[in-house]
């Protein structure tokens, strides 16, 4: 990602910029670009997407949201970020509820895949944010390393590395998908 104004811009202009095919996120106003990932950062996001969604889905957990799907954090100056994949539970998010614009409620699950371009600062900063706004638990795919780390409100970061297993704790209790089939591809 790469800073490209200066400006403060909202969160209704970024999505008027997004109908003139501006991508990107608002730090606190500031315009971030987000660049294409590539076709790994795809295949783990569709591969992570299946497995909640066969687990959510069926048991009328909540809702889930892929890229693009922003979430309004702050206001004057807007935050509006992109996760990679969100998971609303039913209790913050009831079913039936249309969500025209951005979601102005945090996710209980966020997951992030780490693009190339991503500092370990600037994916520490990100998971810290979503945890600072309710999120209860984050999970940080790096591709390179096919590690994740998992982070959850007041605990330290837990690495997990082939042959672990990723875990919905209190979020998705009973939800495990084994490391592996996340990096499938």
């Amino acid at each position: 990602m790469t800073a490209t104004s200066t400006k403060l811009v909202t969160a209704d202009e970024l999505l008027l910029l997004y109908s003139q095919g501006v991508r990107g996120e608002l730090i606190r106003g500031v315009l971030t670009e987000v660049t294409p990932v590539g076709q790994e950062h795809g295949e783990i996001v569709t591969n992570l997407v299946l497995a909640l969604g066969n687990f959510v889905k069926p048991r009328g957990l909540g809702r889930l949201t892929a890229s693009d799907a922003g979430v309004w954090l702050e206001r004057d100056p807007d935050t509006v970020r992109e996760p990679d994949i969100a998971f609303f539970s039913a209790a913050r998010m009831p079913p039936g509820v249309r969500v025209t614009g951005y979601s102005e409620i945090a996710p209980d699950l966020v997951v992030e895949i780490v693009s190339p371009g991503d500092s370990r600062r600037e994916v520490r900063d990100k998971a810290r944010m979503w945890l600072s706004h309710g999120v209860r638990l984050v999970w940080v795919v790096h591709p390179g390393t096919r590690t994740v780390d998992v982070h959850r409100p007041g605990d330290p970061v837990v690495t997990l590395a082939a042959g672990g297993a990723l875990d919905g704790a209190d979020v998705l209790p009973g939800f495990s998908c084994p490391l592996s089939a996340a990096f499938d591809t």
